[in-house]
This record gives structure tokens, C-alpha cells and sequence, in this order.
């Protein structure tokens, strides 16, 4: 840890500085005797979505009594969506000898993952870690490495596209299929969509210029469009949601983020409740508890629904695909609305 030894260095020639002013010295890991944490955290992309969970495990953290700059020290790295950037960055996590790293999003997790035999990895907003190789399962992880998942309820968000928009025939899917949580949560949306009756056609991309023409595409041939919560997709959330927009017909999403960011609707967890949990779990971590032993945590319930209010009024006035929001869902304690981020 040998940023830690560097922080207690300078914090105890900073103490012995004060100590020779007329101010009295505030306290500190170095001259408390607690103990000072150091995380990697790295985040794969910046979005909104992302950027909650990050944000809300800082608040927790400070919540719980771990501060940065006292007893913690938080490296944070953005990976700008770039997954060559993950190892590198990984790497000198491992280097460093962090006591633990937190891994935001899959493609994050799958590398961090790779140097679980060093370091404890808490991973967070992992749709589906069983299912690309993070732990053997839901209940007992098995390895060094355990954490959040953003699970979706496709089925709940195809329930709801039905009741919201009934008049929907043939849903448009947009994702980057380079993202293995996207391929996942992408067929079973198409399972539960076909159970249902509706006809599914899918369109991919791998960055913001080639989504907006797969996008261009499916607003002009479908009814409704949806996507995963794809990292590629959020990341260009209001110019995509503006494709949907202009064409008058609804598009439901995966994460309550991507609604304010430009979706029409979803049914998921709050992401901020996400950050919290996975900080919890990093803390258990840190006093002393194997990362195998803790179950991945999961939302299933308490779910909300999540409706862009601006985009509710637009198209049940003169959207291609009409919208209405019947009292069984205006009813539920649990719907939220929220309006487009300017």
C-alpha cells in the first residue's frame, strides 16, 4: 500500500507543520492511529447512470465514517469507454497494492476480475454476473470478487409497454453488441416481447454516430423502440431519445437515468440506492470479510416506474405511437415522473 505510506508521510509532516503555528492541529488517520483504506475505483464510461452509483457510494462511504483524505483514499480512474484502458488501469491498482477495488460496470468487472487473486473486487451495475463468468452464483460468488447487480425485469417493462402503449406491434431494439450484459438482457427482452406478441427487430452499434443511424432506421419502421442498459447507448442517450422523439413514437429503456436523459419509460431500481449498497458491501470488505462469502445483491423488489412526464404529454397529443397512462398505473405509489434533463 504504497500510496498509503505516502498519505500518512505527508499527513504526519503536515500535523508536525501545525504543530508549530498557533492553530491547533485537526485530527487525522496519522496522528489518530486509525487505519487509512485504499480503493481503485474505476468507472468504465461517464454517464449519468454511472455517475450516480459513483456519486451515491461516496455519500455512503462519508455516511459511514470513511472519509477521503482522512482514512480513505479513493483513486479514481475513467476508462473513457475505452476497454483497453481497463487493464492498464487495473494493473496499477495491483502495483499500488489497494486494498480493494471497486469495478463500475461490466466490461470494468470483467477486467478487474483478472487480478482478484491480489486484491478483493466489489463490482457494481452487473446485469448478469453469472452469466458472463463473475461468480459461480448469485448466492455464494465462489472466488475473491462479489457485488451489485442491476438486474432487469424485462418483463415488467414489456407489461408496461403494453399497458402505456397498447397500439405497439413491432418494438425496435438498439444496443451495442460488443457489450456481453446488452446480448444477455437484449434476448430475454426478445423472449419476453415474443411471448407477448410483439415482433422484435434488432439494430446495433459500437459508438454514438453508428447508433444514430441503427436508430434512424428503427423509429422509421417500428412502433416503440427499447434498450438495455447499455453503457454505448447512455452514454448518447439524448441524441438517441431525440431520433425517437422526432419520429412520435415511445422509447423504453432499462435505467431511470436514461429516462430523464432522453427514454420515454422503464420499471428498474434506483441507481442511487445501487451506489449505496455496493459502498456497504466494499466497507464489509474492508473490516475484514472475504468477498466469496457475500452474496451478490440483487433489486427484485421495490421497483419503481419511471415515466419522462415531457415526453407523456407529447405523444398522447400528436405522437405516430400514442400514449396514455391508465389509473392502473397513475395509481401506484410507486410511479415516479420526471422531465428531460436540459
Amino acid at each position: 500500500m504504497k500510496r498509503v505510506r505516502k498519505l500518512l508521510a505527508a499527513m504526519t509532516m503536515a500535523s508536525l507543520i501545525a504543530g508549530c503555528s498557533s492553530t491547533e492541529a485537526q485530527p487525522s488517520a496519522a496522528n489518530t492511529g486509525e487505519e487509512v483504506y485504499s480503493i481503485g475505483l474505476c468507472q468504465l464510461v461517464d454517464h449519468p447512470s454511472l455517475n450516480t452509483i459513483r456519486e451515491a457510494m461516496m455519500d455512503e462511504f462519508e455516511a459511514q465514517g470513511y472519509v477521503e483524505g482522512e482514512n480513505l483514499i479513493i483513486d479514481y480512474q475513467n476508462a473513457a469507454g475505452k476497454t483497453s484502458n481497463i487493464d492498464s488501469i487495473m494493473s496499477g491498482y495491483a502495483a499500488d497494492q489497494d486494498d480493494l477495488i471497486i469495478a463500475i460496470a461490466t466490461p470494468t468487472a470483467l477486467s478487474a476480475q483478472n487480478y482478484a487473486d491480489q486484491i478483493p473486487v466489489i463490482f457494481s451495475a452487473c446485469s448478469n454476473p453469472v452469466e458472463v463468468g463473475l461468480v459461480e452464483s448469485m448466492e455464494q460468488p465462489g472466488g475473491n470478487i462479489t457485488g451489485t447487480s442491476n438486474e432487469i425485469q424485462v418483463d415488467q417493462i414489456v407489461d408496461l409497454m403494453l399497458e402505456v402503449s397498447p397500439e405497439v406491434k413491432t418494438v425496435g431494439v438498439l444496443y451495442n453488441a460488443g457489450e456481453a450484459n446488452s446480448v444477455i438482457n437484449v434476448n430475454n427482452f426478445k423472449k419476453a416481447a415474443e411471448e407477448k406478441g410483439l415482433t422484435v427487430v434488432e439494430r446495433t452499434g459500437t459508438d454514438n454516430t453508428t447508433l444514430q443511424q441503427a436508430a434512424m432506421d428503427l423509429a422509421a419502421n417500428c412502433d416503440a423502440m427499447f434498450s438495455p442498459n447499455d453503457n454505448t447507448v447512455a452514454t448518447g442517450m439524448a441524441s438517441l431519445g431525440q431520433v425517437a422523439r422526432d419520429a412520435g413514437i415511445p422509447y423504453y429503456v432499462a435505467v431511470d437515468s436514461m429516462v430523464e436523459t432522453g427514454g420515454f419509460a422503464t420499471v428498474g431500481i434506483s441507481y442511487e440506492d445501487l451506489g449505496r449498497e455496493t459502498a456497504k458491501m466494499a466497507i464489509e470488505v474492508l473490516n475484514g470479510k472475504t468477498p466469496a462469502d457475500i452474496p451478490v445483491k440483487v433489486f427484485r423488489d421495490d421497483l419503481s416506474i419511471y415515466i419522462n412526464e415531457d415526453l407523456l404529454n407529447e405523444l398522447e397529443a400528436n405522437g405516430k405511437t400514442k400514449v396514455a397512462l391508465p389509473d392502473s398505473i397513475a395509481s401506484q405509489e410507486n410511479l415516479i415522473k420526471v422531465q428531460t434533463a436540459k
